[in-house]
């Protein structure tokens, strides 16, 4: 009786085994066939030609080759109010199917937390794929203007060029203002980060804010070479190993409650160039995606594009990003506070760009405060 209970028991494992294991190509081939003719629009929110737009069309070139079914994959520049018109297109509109992918500059994670404007997504129910990097942040001026370091900026005005509000170009300038003491003023409205730069060439304006190490060593490292910046102040949690020089904005704390903010800034920068789908997807395209992320970025293909390109690979994975975006939407409602006490503007934006011809419209006196 027991023996025939247990060649029962065996025969019913193996079965259970059997059925498991031969579901697994059932599922990749549901998802290979879903994806099979079909285009991924890749969202980028940021123009054409700058750190994160490279960044992204690399990665496209490869990633395609790793996704069930090989779908084709069109990259999509959708730049503007820093960043938030990708962000709530890939939220509210883009397709719920898996076939729409976003690769945004994650400062729309805490700018959500913060309760900012033009808000209309949740970033913790993205569905985070991965990210390929992360990079810190920095705050520069050009060579020209007298200012070596954050200390000078604390002295004399310095313009700095920005895109939309809720972007780094801006945020950076303010909360230095406010919690240091810099004297930044910001020229709002440029279509793209790259804008900014050929503003800083031309003498537009004198600085920018919220270019990360990886985007100016692939985009504009002959600046770095020739002595063309003074790079006053990196963001992130560690400096970089190649600008051990450059001091990291928690350096500059007064005092415990402006630190906890300062950090804040810096814990996102390590979402660095996140790629993202929408929420709704069904869990085996999403595992899929993941999968196939996870994978090109240990493609020798890649890496070597990557290389060329002045590109650096140093991939986290969704899970990470996933635990990354929870505790920034999780912060405590008391450095929530202070960090919006820090963002209020109080003269800061100087003026905006005029959509057409480039040139600068400036701000009347209430509209500053």
């Amino acid at each position: 009786m027991t023996s025939t209970l247990m060649r029962a028991s065996v025969a019913a494992g193996l079965a259970g085994v059997a059925l498991a294991v031969s579901a697994l190509p059932a599922v990749a081939d549901a998802v290979s066939d879903f994806y099979k003719g079909k285009q991924i629009s890749l969202i980028i929110s940021t123009g054409v030609g700058g750190g994160m737009d490279q960044n992204a069309r690399v990665v496209a070139r490869h990633w395609i080759n790793h996704i069930p079914g090989n779908p084709a994959m069109i990259p999509r520049n959708m730049p503007g109010a820093g960043h938030l018109r990708a962000t709530n297109y890939l939220y509210g509109q883009a397709p719920k199917d898996g076939t729409a992918i976003g690769t945004m500059i994650p400062s729309f994670v805490l700018h959500q937390r913060l309760g900012g404007k033009g808000v209309n997504y949740d970033a913790a129910k993205f569905q985070w794929i991965g990210s390929s990097n992360a990079s810190n942040s920095t705050v520069y001026v050009w060579h020209t203007h007298g200012v070596k370091t954050l200390q000078d900026a604390m002295k004399k005005e310095i313009i700095m060029g920005g895109t939309g509000a809720g972007s780094y170009t801006v945020l950076y300038p303010i909360i230095l203002n406010n919690l240091l003491g810099t004297k930044f003023k910001v020229i709002m409205g440029y279509r793209s980060a790259t804008q900014v730069n050929l503003a800083m060439e031309r003498g537009e304006v004198q600085g920018r804010a919220g270019n990360n190490f990886n985007s100016l060593m692939a985009r504009d490292a002959q600046w770095v070479k020739d002595n063309k910046l003074s790079i006053l102040v990196q963001i992130g949690q560690k400096k970089d190993p190649d600008f051990q020089s450059v001091p990291l904005l928690t350096d500059f704390a007064k005092d415990k409650a402006s630190r906890e903010v300062l950090q804040l800034f810096s814990d996102e920068v390590e979402l660095g160039r996140p790629f993202l789908t929408t929420p709704g997807v069904p869990a085996d395209r999403v595992a899929a995606l993941r999968a196939s992320f996870d994978a090109t970025m240990k493609d020798p293909k890649l890496l070597e594009d990557a290389k060329k390109s002045g590109l650096d690979i140093a991939p986290k994975s969704g899970a990470e990003l996933q635990k990354l975006v929870e505790g920034i939407i999780n912060t405590s409602d008391d450095i929530v506070a202070r960090t919006k006490a820090a963002l209020e503007a109080k003269g800061a934006i100087a003026g905006e760009v005029k959509s057409k011809g480039g040139k600068k419209k400036k701000k009347k006196k209430s509209e500053g405060n």
